[in-house]
């Protein structure tokens, strides 16, 4: 019996048609939000040739294989005494002042709060790497190092350059990048550290059998960890766009902080699970949890990401607004929040707190910009206040609640932060340096204009339906 091909076409197209009703199903059985499996579902029904390939690169929201590498990890670490005092900290260590509602992120840290930490913030990307360079020069035993984008340029190579000489003198120093973050950088500048001795390696998001095809998930943290003694966490990446010096954004506005105290450790728990999903091998590092001399800020880091058992970044969120009785100030390079977020918001609003959302007014990405404008009139209509940006681009990622705690971090206000991305955001609670971030973002919105409520109305009627269709991609992306 000859087969035709023309039959061999009809039973492709068959089959893909019957793969997309099961990837249907699939999509509305595991996608965590109503909108994403209802994009995805409609998406594989009527148009399966397109959204086939699509839901196979960017449909999952579970990181398979991590949750195992972690446990495997979890168990190493609670076999070392040092390791295990670190994760689960004295009581000598916790807080003894009212911590309210965020006792709650404990359970979502796995991390108690402690206090006997100090913070510093680093206000774009000059400080920033001042200080990082600065810590890599002083360091005796080790280097941690962990971004999402690496180029190969101008900061690039000073980073690199530092790394080669702490490894020269004896430091031990590792670095992670996420392998589609930094898809531009060539091979040769990573393959001339690792020939200097530096330990490199890629996150690794596609490695695993079953996650061979997935470009969806990423590592999007910044971590900087020296001897132990000193974390810095933020939002610069290592380019020199950060140092403001691409003519296409400008002025490049971002934050990060320099922590010391237990605070660190917990830092250093999340490079020792990151490193050990991308190599499988566990690090030799200092335990030792070191009070600050110069402070007793009570802090906590939140590391997030879609191996967690639940929606953590999303629900720290919800938590910060819903603790809010004063202000909830958000300062975010992107707005699309899901639907408890938008709640959580308006209720704050409505219940006469402070809701300030400060985002650029420059897009780095169109689609997540345009979807922004669709939430604008919901949120006028009940008294939240949105800013934007006007001098370059806004990159910082940063939270204010009350007159307490503050949060500075890599997870923006979008799905991909809250369900895709791995993250991580320092917590302090501590009214000395909640007023200085106050007294940033203050600085901030100098540099601001106030979106009324016309911003999205008089606009034509093309642009009100590219900002539906981008709010309907958003939950896919």
């Amino acid at each position: 019996m000859v087969v035709e091909f023309s039959d061999l076409l009809i039973l492709l197209a068959a089959g893909i048609v019957v793969l997309g009703f099961i990837c249907a199903g699939l999509a509305i059985w595991e996608t965590r939000t109503s909108q994403g499996a209802i994009a995805w579902a409609i998406s594989l029904i009527t148009a399966p040739y397109i959204a086939l390939p699509l839901y196979m690169v960017f449909g999952r929201r579970k990181f398979r294989g991590y949750v195992t590498a972690r446990r495997a990890a979890e168990i190493e670490a609670n076999q070392d005494p040092q390791i295990s005092k670190a994760i689960h900290a004295d009581k000598s260590l916790r807080t003894a002042r009212e911590i309210g509602q965020m006792q709650v992120l404990e359970t979502l840290a796995d991390m108690p709060f402690t206090k006997g930490n100090d913070a510093k913030l680093l206000i774009d990307g000059q400080a920033t790497f001042d200080a990082i360079f600065s810590a890599i020069d002083a360091a005796q035993d080790y280097v941690l190092v962990q971004f999402y984008i690496i180029r190969d340029d101008g900061l690039g190579t000073e980073l690199s350059r530092r790394l080669i000489s702490a490894t020269e003198r004896g430091v031990r120093t590792h670095l992670i990048y996420d392998e589609i973050g930094s898809a531009s950088t060539k091979k040769t500048y990573f393959n001339a550290m690792r020939d200097a001795g530096v330990l490199v390696s890629a996150f690794g998001s596609r490695r695993g059998r079953f996650n061979r095809f997935q470009l969806n998930f990423r590592n999007h943290r910044k971590i900087v960890v020296v001897d132990g003694q000193v974390t810095y966490i933020g939002g610069s990446n290592v380019g020199d766009e950060y140092l403001g010096l691409n003519p296409k954004f400008g002025d490049w506005r971002d934050t990060h902080v320099e922590l010391r105290g237990p605070i660190v450790q917990a830092a250093q728990i999340s490079f020792q699970e990151d490193w050990y999903w991308a190599t499988g091998n566990k690090l030799e590092l200092n335990w030792e949890l070191r009070i600050s001399e110069n402070s007793d800020k009570v802090a906590l880091t939140l590391a997030t990401g879609p191996a967690d058992r639940y929606e953590s970044c999303s629900l720290f969120f919800v938590l910060a607004i819903n603790a809010a009785v004063e202000r909830i100030w958000i300062v975010s390079p992107y707005f699309v929040p899901d639907l408890d977020v938008i709640h959580a918001l308006k209720l704050a609003a409505l219940r006469g707190v402070d809701v300030r959302i400060v985002i650029p007014d420059k897009a780095d990405s169109l689609i997540v910009w345009l979807a922004a404008f669709s939430y604008f009139e919901d949120m006028h209509d009940v008294g939240v206040r949105i800013f934007r940006y006007t001098e370059g681009f806004l990159h910082q990622k940063v939270l204010l609640v009350d007159n307490e705690a503050a949060a500075v971090g890599t997870a923006n206000m979008d799905n991909r932060s809250f369900r895709l991305n791995f993250e991580i955001t320092a917590v302090i609670i501590d009214r000395a340096f909640n007023k200085q971030v106050a007294q940033m973002i203050e600085n901030d919105l100098t540099k601001c204009y106030e979106n009324d409520e016309n911003s999205y109305a008089d606009r034509p009627i093309w642009f009100k339906l590219a900002v539906r269709i981008a709010r309907l991609a958003s939950p896919v992306l």
